[in-house]
């Protein structure tokens, strides 16, 4: 470890763990500084693990009572993440998460529908609006990610880094761009990755 890390680095590391066996005991390693806001309303599974600078929020707009936000296990998350959740988001198993990816189910005013907020009102002064954001299984989100509301991203998918998600994203897919389009599908007759 002290190779790895350095001197700092390693003790940065072990009070890390430490934090994590006394706060989480089901997560593997949350590193410090680690920003947590209603801590009660996230449901964290096995093994879990993030970067610096992650920052996990769970607000719930309806039921204040009940978790909004759900991790499965094996679940990796990298530096500087930041997740808020007002309705439901849920990220399944073995799911990996590069730095600096923002995933939100809210949105500060409605723009479609038959309610929809003027430009003239204050940002800050929109309703709140929500849909379900859901990440499935063995999905690997790449750098710089923007993971909107109302998305589903299907099983063993990969967004590319500096992708924008505005709409859901069959399984076994990659997508890619802003906003994100899938670029490929992978076919399991021919055990390949074929672009669309």
């Amino acid at each position: 470890m002290l190779r790895r890390y350095g001197i700092l680095g390693s003790f940065r590391l072990v009070v890390s763990l430490i934090f994590t066996k006394l706060n989480y005991p089901k997560a593997r390693l949350i590193r410090l500084p680690f920003d947590i806001r209603n801590k009660r309303l996230v449901s964290i599974g096995e093994n879990f693990t993030t970067g610096f600078g992650c920052r996990l929020e769970a607000h719930p707009l309806k039921d204040k009572n009940n978790a909004c936000l759900f991790f499965g296990s094996n679940v990796q998350i990298n530096d500087y993440v930041h997740i808020a959740a007002g309705e439901q988001i849920v990220i399944g198993d073995n799911v990996l998460i590069a730095s600096r990816v923002f995933i939100s189910d809210l949105n500060h005013g409605s723009y479609s529908g038959d309610f929809q907020d003027s430009p003239l009102t204050l940002p800050n002064s929109r309703k709140l609006s929500t849909q379900p954001v859901h990440i499935e299984d063995n999905v690997w989100i790449g750098e710089g990610v923007c993971v909107l509301p109302g998305v589903t991203i299907g099983k063993g998918s990969i967004i590319g880094a500096m992708s924008v998600v505005t709409k859901s994203v069959p399984d076994y897919s990659i997508a890619v761009g802003v906003p994100a389009k899938v670029v490929k599908i992978y076919d399991f007759t021919q055990e390949k990755w074929l672009s669309v």
